[in-house]
């Protein structure tokens, strides 16, 4: 059963990205690679995509961001594929991928708080402070639910799809129209990641409210992960 709110286009996308890594994905198995060191890796691609952002390259940082989210689909790949997932494993590439998105915001940050540039651009510190808490609130309402046993993955606003539009967004427009789409896709960030995790807070009150806490529920887990070391997002 597919989570209200939750969007079964994204799986099938999922699906054909798999589908097409699946030979680095094997590759990869076969050299040895753990996927702690992919985690790694994807980790310092987007620390390097922050300092970017800094110094105001914004399609390169794009790039960065990008090549970063695929790497944190690569380790997943990995670890499912060749046994070696592990509670410490999501546990290390959750809270890097949380460190991340915090590393790239604050890079974000600084295109707007740079001595010389226009008043009117301290408003976007606001917008990517929201963005930033609103993307660390939607992967904690999914932790927290987790934790009481439910699967909460309702919502769009999701990792896969802030990256998507952040990376993309930065790659193919830099700061073109002096920034104005790299702005539009801030606010959208600010705005839907807050409406997500919202979604995600009235999904688990329906889902938990009466529900004791050291009672299990009969509705525990309404969509099932794969696997006992899916990652929070």
């Amino acid at each position: 059963m597919t989570p209200a709110g939750s969007m079964p286009s994204l799986k099938i996308f999922k699906d054909v990205v798999y589908r097409i890594i699946a030979p680095a994905t094997d590759a990869l198995i076969r050299w040895r690679v753990h996927p702690n060191a992919v985690t790694t890796v994807g980790f310092v691609v987007t620390l390097l995509a922050g300092f970017l952002y800094h110094l105001d390259h914004v399609r390169w940082a794009g790039f960065c961001v990008l090549l970063g989210g695929l790497l944190d689909i690569f380790d997943g790949q990995v670890a499912r594929l060749s046994g070696l997932a592990s509670k410490f494993g999501s546990f290390y590439d959750s809270t890097l991928d949380r460190l991340s998105e915090i590393a790239v915001f604050i890079g974000v940050m600084s295109l707007y708080n740079e001595y010389g540039r226009q008043f009117a651009d301290v408003w976007m510190i606001y917008v990517i402070a929201l963005a930033m808490g609103g993307g660390l609130m939607v992967s904690y309402t999914r932790a927290r639910a987790e934790a009481l046993g439910f699967d909460c993955s309702v919502g769009f606003m999701q990792r896969a799809e802030r990256v998507a539009l952040l990376g993309g967004g930065s790659l193919f427009f830099g700061l073109m129209w002096n920034g104005l789409v790299l702005r539009l896709v801030l606010i959208l960030l600010a705005v839907s990641t807050v409406i997500t995790a919202i979604q995600r807070i009235v999904w688990v009150y329906y889902e938990a409210a009466g529900v004791p806490l050291d009672d299990p529920g009969s509705r525990v887990r309404s969509s099932p992960p794969k696997n006992n070391v899916e990652k929070t997002r």
